[in-house]
């Protein structure tokens, strides 16, 4: 299987359902509720796969989570093996993804500076009517 293949583009994408799901059902009190599964990358020989996790929260809560679920790779494995049937049940590596909260913030920065580019604006209009 090539890597940029279709089969292997579905497989990704069947896999990063299926995680997501058994993600929801460990145990682990370190695990975050607010955890997603941002991507998911099989080797196209089936050995390897990288989990790129995003975890809504503090710093502390990504470190936890991603802790949590490396304590659980065997579980989480195994339970991956009996949900999809593979030639060979891929190690998990779990890999801290965040994108989204430098997105989030990104956001926040320019809804700030507009907010004070308009109140420079209005300003600058009152000034002018005197």
């Amino acid at each position: 299987m090539r890597k940029n293949s279709i089969k292997n583009i579905r497989l990704n994408s069947e896999v990063q359902k299926e995680l997501s799901s058994i993600i929801r059902d460990v145990k682990d009190p370190r695990v975050s509720p607010w955890t997603s599964i941002i991507e998911v990358y099989v080797a196209p020989d089936l050995k390897t796969c990288k989990v790129w996790i995003s975890v809504l929260g503090s710093e502390e809560d990504r470190d936890n989570t991603i802790k949590g679920l490396q304590s659980a790779a065997g579980y989480i494995r195994h339970e991956l093996a009996v949900r999809m049937n593979l030639r060979n049940t891929p190690e998990l590596t779990f890999i801290s993804d965040t994108t989204t909260e430098y997105g989030v913030d990104m956001i926040h920065k320019i809804d700030e500076v507009i907010a004070d580019d308009e109140a420079r604006h209005v300003d600058s209009e009152e000034d002018a009517e005197f």
